[in-house]
């Protein structure tokens, strides 16, 4: 009787469990939708990159805005000073900061890339990534893997750090073909939705 009971009881626990937990595609729904609602998100990040081929990571901070659809200024301000501003289809990469660079097709491809990372818009693109999704540690995490040559040239996947409560990407993971992997994380961030 008592093992009847205890038994009941476990799958009493693991309906209720089950039914708390969202499944991947609701994961995945609810990131897209809460991205595509945000019109403009201003940040101040850490990007820290890890290379086999240095001895300690390379720490860079800075500033980060980005407008919907397609407007993006990601500002160094340490270890040097420096910005990649994307405004609809031009591009530039300036040394100073300033905003005065000449146009660079990587720098537009590498701005777009992240746009779209923190905005989440990579993860209903079927063309662009296979994107798979869990919740742990009170966080969304979505793996993106490159379907498309030219992203599969560069990185083997992207991971994106969801947090349900501020509704905003707040980590990327950027893993390259070389074994080394870029990681920003966002702190202080702003959005307008």
């Amino acid at each position: 009787m008592k093992r009847l009971i205890l038994f009941i009881g476990c799958c009493l626990m693991a309906i209720t469990l089950s039914a708390q937990t969202l499944s991947e595609q609701e994961i995945i729904r609810k990131m897209a939708s809460v991205a595509q609602a945000t019109k403009s998100i201003q940040a101040n990040f850490t990007q820290t990159r890890y290379s086999k081929m240095l001895k300690e990571a390379q720490v860079s901070e800075g500033k980060m805005f980005c407008r919907q659809p397609d407007k993006l200024r990601w500002e160094y301000t340490s270890p040097r000073q420096s910005a990649l501003i994307l405004d609809g289809t031009n591009a530039r990469l300036t040394k100073d900061g300033s905003g005065n660079g000449g146009r660079n097709r990587f720098a537009g491809e590498m701005a777009r890339l992240i746009m779209n990372s923190v905005a989440g818009k990579y993860l209903t693109d079927d063309k662009a990534f296979q994107v798979s999704a869990t919740a742990s540690d009170g966080e969304y995490v979505a793996t993106l893997v490159p379907v498309r040559k030219e992203m599969k040239r560069l990185y083997t996947k992207l991971v994106l750090h969801f947090d349900p409560k501020q509704s905003v990407v707040t980590k990327v993971e950027l893993y390259e073909k070389d074994a080394s992997h870029i990681v920003i994380e966002l702190h202080d961030i702003q959005t307008d939705r």
